[in-house]
């Protein structure tokens, strides 16, 4: 009898079954990130074949879920259930269609890439294209910056898949299959922090590799010093001996054609030697242009991470870091202040507290929020008229034709809470409140309330079209009313 209804399962009701005990299992964003993207593709006796977008999804999963894809499949199937992955590869041609790679799971029989013996001293007879002439150094210097570490970058969600895949990098460069790894993001988000913070890893777990960062603008100075003085060789043979080749900004090769074909022969040979490169660009591969398309589609073979603006709460989190680190102490109530409103990137933040503590400093003033709103003029858009919280519950509570008053009480009927959320979603993004000043403004709720409501806005965001209009709709009304 249990056989027959094994018999009857289809592989979507087999899969739906396996992510409710996964779900159990692991941390919601954890679930969304890695889970939510997978397919059930086909169901062959015990065999469950799931539909993975890269190969970067199959080793993180056989990585870290592997016991428990196991346990929850043989729950689901019984003893004997196997688990095969079909990946969707790129060719990284605009004319060729994607193809699929079918992958029995079980991460113990991969083999690791061969490591390179090549030690820290390079061929004496090879000129290093970052010394001055007259100048002898046999050892190559990383130009790595120490301080930039993984212990101070924070993580959030604009940067956990970028962080994620940096760290295994890190743990095996050249042996995962994001080889190349590219970063790429808008100026000041941190693209060069991560990437050195990988270099300083790698270099940490191994002094044996030979680790080098170099911003593409000094790799095409030196290309062209080493065209003056008839000794390209050299320089390509110094570069194809480096086991970690991190290259920054990418995005200044476009139109170079020489520069891109010398960089092609590296890129190529150390690729093929199972050498790690890591780049980094302020756009993803398909939107440079200007680019050799053999380079281009080498840029794609591996993952492209980006890294986007930061929310309150990663900015929050930076902001305190920062503090900690220079055993600062400030109101809760001005870093939240600076939260809000330094929204760009993470150099404009870092660079608001510099010149709040110098002010202060100098002037010999505390610390408060209207030294805070007086600094930051200079960082700030100002509104023609600031928001209050009042105001928000009054436009919100209009639009769904609700008494203020009910988003105050303790009522838990759908439409109430709905627009109490979406009240504090806005209170929260648009105005200087702390959070428990928020709660307190909708009868007296605490802070986590607050957070919940954010959260809750945001999920339903994603997957709700009809609540995203009238988010959208909502802060339409919001940003008209204030000019």
């Amino acid at each position: 009898m249990k056989e027959n209804i094994l018999i009857e399962k289809t592989c979507e009701d087999v899969w739906n079954g396996i992510l409710k005990l996964i779900q159990d299992n692991v941390p919601a964003q954890s679930f969304k990130t890695w889970f939510e993207p997978i397919k059930p593709i086909k169901l062959d006796n015990k065999v469950l074949t799931i539909q993975v977008p890269s190969q970067f999804f199959y080793e993180w999963l056989e990585e870290h879920y592997v016991s428990l894809l196991k346990k929850t499949l043989k729950q689901e199937l019984g003893v004997g259930a196997r688990l095969e992955y079909n990946i969707i590869v790129e060719n990284g041609t605009a004319n060729s269609t994607p193809y699929v790679v079918n992958i029995p799971g079980s991460s113990s029989s991969k083999s690791d890439l061969q490591q390179s013996s090549v030690g820290i001293n390079l061929n004496p007879s090879i000129k290093n294209p970052f010394i001055i002439p007259g100048i002898k150094k046999m050892n190559i210097d990383s130009n790595l910056n120490p301080s930039l570490t993984f212990d101070n970058f924070i993580e959030g969600d604009c940067n956990r898949l970028a962080r994620s895949a940096g760290i295994a990098v890190a743990n095996k460069p050249g042996g995962t299959s994001f080889n190349p790894l590219m970063i790429f993001s808008e100026t000041g988000l941190g693209k060069t922090h991560l990437v050195h913070a990988i270099g300083n890893l790698i270099k940490q777990n191994s002094r044996t590799k030979i680790v080098v960062y170099v911003p593409v603008e000094k790799f095409m100075n030196q290309f062209v010093d080493a065209i003056r003085n008839n000794s390209n060789q050299d320089f390509i043979n110094y570069y194809q001996q480096i086991d970690v080749l991190i290259v920054d900004d990418v995005q200044f090769l476009e139109n170079k054609q020489k520069t891109q074909e010398i960089f092609f022969t590296i890129f190529n040979h150390l690729h093929q030697q199972g050498k790690q490169i890591i780049l980094t660009s302020d756009r993803a591969p398909k939107d440079l242009k200007g680019m050799d398309e053999r380079l281009l589609s080498r840029f794609k073979w591996g993952l492209s991470a980006d890294l986007q603006t930061p929310d309150f709460e990663t900015r929050l989190a930076i902001l305190e870091h920062m503090m900690y680190n220079d055993g600062i102490t400030l109101h809760r109530e001005v870093v939240e202040y600076v939260s809000h409103n330094i929204n760009t990137n993470v150099r404009e933040l870092q660079g608001a507290l510099v010149s709040l503590l110098a002010q202060a400093s100098l002037n010999r003033k505390e610390v408060n929020i209207e030294l805070a709103k007086q600094i930051l003029k200079n960082f700030v858009k100002n509104n023609t008229r600031e928001i209050s919280i009042e105001y928000i519950q009054k436009l919100v509570c209009d639009y769904f034709t609700i008494p203020v008053e009910q988003v105050k009480s303790k009522t838990r009927k759908r439409e109430i809470v709905q627009a109490r959320q979406i009240s504090m979603f806005y209170a929260k993004d648009l105005t200087k409140s702390s959070l428990k000043t928020i709660g307190m403004h909708f009868g007296g709720r605490d802070h986590s309330t607050v957070i919940h409501a954010c959260q809750t806005v945001n999920d339903l965001m994603e997957t709700d079209k009809k609540f995203k209009a009238d988010i959208d709709e909502i802060g339409k009304r919001i940003k008209m009313n204030l000019v």
